[in-house]
């Protein structure tokens, strides 16, 4: 399965651009156009990062059923790699580990409602426990939208909108998270 996404920074915000999507979901696509740089790297996995409760924040399996989804979290599936934030609005600590998605699952939307968040429902292998601690209170001073910086990036799609969610992320969010295992 061919996924391709690109994340380019707009005025004030991340706008996501999908080039080409093969999945039950219509998704906008864009023929005529050739992918960035960006999007073919991200060809055949992609990654994400959530935010939610997290109960037991050493398991080595977790479970999240119908979370929010924005910036491209509705795109998540079988095998992509995620990065879990234990939800500080939950009593969390931010970042606590990495791992696989084993399955994901789309929730149907409720019919009769004009405006909805995409949500899925998804079980996580874990492959590694965070070294650091990457939160809210190291985050917050990147504030500069426009900065094109990694940690921005992550304070914009957490913290901008407190919701916990699920999200797509650029490749150099990933490797800013990565030097955190």
């Amino acid at each position: 399965m061919r996924r391709w996404l690109s994340l380019k920074r707009g005025t004030g915000t991340w706008d996501l651009k999908i080039w080409a999507v093969q999945r039950s979901q219509t998704v906008h696509s864009v023929p005529d156009e050739q992918p960035s740089r960006e999007a073919a790297a991200c060809q055949d996995s992609m990654m994400f990062v959530i935010k939610a409760e997290v109960s037991d924040p050493r398991a080595k399996t977790f479970t999240f059923s119908a979370q929010k989804t924005m910036y491209g979290g509705k795109l998540i599936a079988t095998g992509d790699t995620i990065f879990i934030f234990a939800s500080e609005n939950e009593g969390g600590q931010g970042l606590i580990a990495s791992g696989v998605v084993t399955s994901a699952q789309a929730i149907p939307k409720k019919a009769g409602v004009a405006r909805q968040t995409p949500r899925v429902s998804i079980t996580v292998r874990r492959t590694a426990l965070a070294k650091r601690r990457l939160g809210r209170s190291e985050l917050k001073r990147f504030s500069d939208w426009n900065d094109g910086r990694p940690e921005t990036e992550l304070n914009f799609k957490f913290y901008r909108q407190a919701t916990n969610k699920i999200a797509g992320i650029s490749d150099e969010a990933a490797a800013f998270i990565r030097g955190f295992f």
